[in-house]
């Protein structure tokens, strides 16, 4: 699940061709998620992500958690759901 974004300053050294010392500063966007999985909340370059999946319609899952057994897990819900008989009692929004 997709909380937010944020922005963290950093700060660097390099050394120039006349020997001398510069620091400068840089900006990284950081996005924070929270896992579909284990529910834990866990932070992403937003660089290193796809843009079009920093929202709710795409799941996220944590380094710790193992994203193809989890994909797995909800492509056999959504079978399960497909499998179902157009008249059972269920109602749509408890799918």
């Amino acid at each position: 699940m997709f909380l937010g974004e944020f922005e963290v300053k950093t700060r660097h050294t390099r050394l120039s061709k006349n020997g001398k010392i510069h620091t400068y500063t840089g900006k990284k966007r950081i996005a924070k998620l929270r896992c579909d999985n284990c529910e834990e909340e866990f932070t992403r370059e937003r660089g290193s992500m796809n843009p079009k999946r920093l929202n709710n319609n795409y799941f996220h899952v944590c380094s710790n958690c193992d994203s193809k057994v989890f994909a797995q897990k909800k492509g056999i819900e959504r079978k399960q759901i497909w499998d179902m008989p157009a008249s059972m009692d269920i109602p749509i929004s408890k799918l």
